[in-house]
């Protein structure tokens, strides 16, 4: 890539972070999986109180990737985080920015208290799932509402104790 990729936590509402979105329904439908199996969190439900919007941008500012995190898993621990909408623009593929991505992510998280990652992509996406095993992920049981889901491949990753 001709420019550095910085990665910060910004709004979703915006052009070019709601065409990254756009990008990475086109691809999960592309995929072949039935509209039930797909599990994207649309805009507003990305500006929710409990999400953070991680953007990945060139040095002149395009963006070429975007994943989200949710904090907590619905019972008041708050030690958990989901992450979801992770997409890398195809003219940025390869070139490490996912990877970048999951980094910010997880140094964020850790060090707001959370303790694991967890996350389910589709057993269609074979690159995702290299991608996570790469980076320290296990696959894991299903969850929440992804048990049952034929389509869907959960894994995890410990964070440890967060930083002081």
């Amino acid at each position: 890539m001709n420019h550095p990729v910085s990665v910060a936590v910004e709004p979703p509402r915006q052009p070019d972070v709601e065409l990254l979105l756009q990008g990475s329904t086109t691809y999960a439908q592309s995929l072949g999986y039935p509209p039930e199996a797909n599990f994207l969190l649309d805009v507003a439900q990305l500006e929710r109180a409990e999400v953070r919007v991680y953007v990945a941008r060139t040095g002149d500012g395009t963006a070429v990737g975007i994943a989200a995190i949710v904090d907590g898993r619905g019972d008041g621990t708050g030690d958990l985080g989901e992450l979801k909408r992770m997409f890398v623009a195809d003219s940025a593929r390869g070139l490490g920015v996912a990877g970048r991505l999951l980094h910010a992510i997880e140094t964020d998280a850790s060090s707001r208290g959370l303790r694991q990652i967890v996350l389910e992509t589709g057993t269609l996406h074979l690159p995702a799932q290299a991608l996570y095993a790469k980076h320290g992920y296990r696959r894991i049981p299903a969850f929440g509402q992804y048990v049952g889901e034929p389509y869907s491949v959960c894994m995890a990753k410990d964070l440890g104790a967060p930083r002081l």
